[in-house]
């Protein structure tokens, strides 16, 4: 259990670092959670933290951020390091956050964005060098574009001992139903079937699947390969005999959405595989395998929300929704990140993370390797350095209230 913070204890400041804040971006829901607070089990939690700095790397005509630091008073600094350091020479504040999403950047040859995340995280590490401390470090979805860039991240934190969370809101957000795979479980395979695209939401459907795959009996061991492909393809290799389970739990999981096509209001026929073939066709899919022969499957579909269904191995199926209710105007609050942000100010404050990093570390390279495997002409990438083991914590970290 994360240690208690006493109430006598002086207010702890952290720098926040982010690509860009408009409307709707990661920027915009993290920043206002910090500085104003959020709603959570029916009452206002007010801010556990204070923002001491603020650093926004671009401004464009959308923009909120300027009008976010001058409505909450924060000072913004012009460089990552001078956030850390308050314009000084030292590490001057208790924690980092780090928004590497949204914004104009460049993309490699396999169309991924190449967000500065694993750069900045390069900047905070080298000031924790310079300054003798390192303090708690939290980054937004995955690590990096490049696998040895993911481990090295990894690597400082364990060598220079600092509490490194990241990842997304899928694994703590509220589930429909209120539901968590006991640890030791006998899980068989996971699905997910969400939506959203390649390098973007597949780390979404890939953390929705993987915080369930991780409570397995004998705990995570790392994957070997995937194998991604789209559309005809992806549904003529789910058609091969071994991949019955998998088509039982693509079809589990799709009658757990809300947002399924419909015909003037309602389904054009029963869900089934048949069903999902014409209805979903444009449909892009990873198919995992994990070194101890468990299966994960992803499929992105369009459908709007975030589904998940497993097989244990006495032949239940089991699953849920992550709610995720995606924000459709500037009347909506996105209020799946209150949940993310009470984790995140629960490690600033404590010094402790909840969940082991290799969670984050492991999904990464599964985006990586659905990446690859796209480039190359969908057929399987092998990953041999991605026998990544761990086993999570005991306690789960999803908000079961409301």
């Amino acid at each position: 259990m994360p240690k208690l913070v006493r109430a006598d204890e002086p207010r702890k400041r952290i720098a926040f670092i982010g690509t860009e804040v408009h409307l709707h971006s990661h920027a915009q829901h993290f920043l206002d959670r910090f500085s104003m607070g959020y709603s959570m089990g029916g009452r206002w939690r007010a801010p556990a933290l204070d923002v001491a700095s603020v650093y926004i790397d671009q401004f464009h005509e959308q923009d909120l951020g300027r009008q976010r630091v001058e409505r909450y008073g924060h000072q913004l600094y012009s460089s990552v390091t001078e956030a850390l350091t308050l314009g000084g020479s030292e590490l001057a504040v208790d924690g980092v956050v780090i928004i590497g999403e949204h914004g104009k950047f460049p993309k490699n040859d396999r169309g991924q964005t190449l967000y500065p995340r694993y750069s900045w995280f390069k900047e905070v590490v080298k000031v924790f060098e310079t300054s003798g401390r390192a303090v708690p470090v939290f980054n937004d979805k995955h690590l990096s574009t490049d696998w040895q860039e993911c481990r090295e991240m990894v690597d400082d934190s364990r060598r220079l001992k600092f509490p490194f969370y990241a990842g997304s809101s899928l694994p703590v957000t509220w589930r429909l139903p209120s539901y968590e795979l006991p640890m030791g479980t006998p899980l068989k395979e996971s699905v997910c079937v969400a939506y959203g695209g390649v390098d973007s939401y597949d780390f979404h459907a890939l953390e929705t699947a993987q915080c369930m795959s991780e409570r397995r009996q004998g705990g995570e061991v790392g994957i070997r390969s995937v194998h991604a492909a789209r559309n005809e393809k992806l549904f003529e290799l789910l058609e091969q005999p071994e991949r019955q389970v998998t088509r039982e739990l693509f079809v589990s999981a799709l009658c757990r959405s809300h947002n399924l096509p419909v015909d003037t209001g309602y389904t054009s026929a029963p869900v089934t595989y048949e069903w999902a073939k014409q209805n979903l066709p444009e449909t892009t899919g990873y198919l995992i395998e994990h070194v101890d022969g468990f299966h994960t499957a992803i499929f992105m579909t369009g459908i709007r929300d975030f589904n998940y269904s497993g097989r244990l191995s006495n032949g239940q199926t089991v699953g849920c929704q992550m709610y995720l209710p995606m924000p459709g105007s500037s009347a909506t609050t996105a209020d799946f990140f209150n949940p993310l942000t009470y984790h995140v100010e629960q490690m600033m404050l404590t010094g402790q993370t909840r969940y082991p990093i290799e969670r984050t570390l492991l999904t990464s390279g599964m985006v990586i390797g659905g990446v690859e495997s796209l480039f190359n002409d969908e057929r399987p990438f092998a990953t041999p350095d991605m026998n990544i083991a761990y086993t999570p914590a005991e306690e789960s970290m999803f908000w079961p209230e409301g």
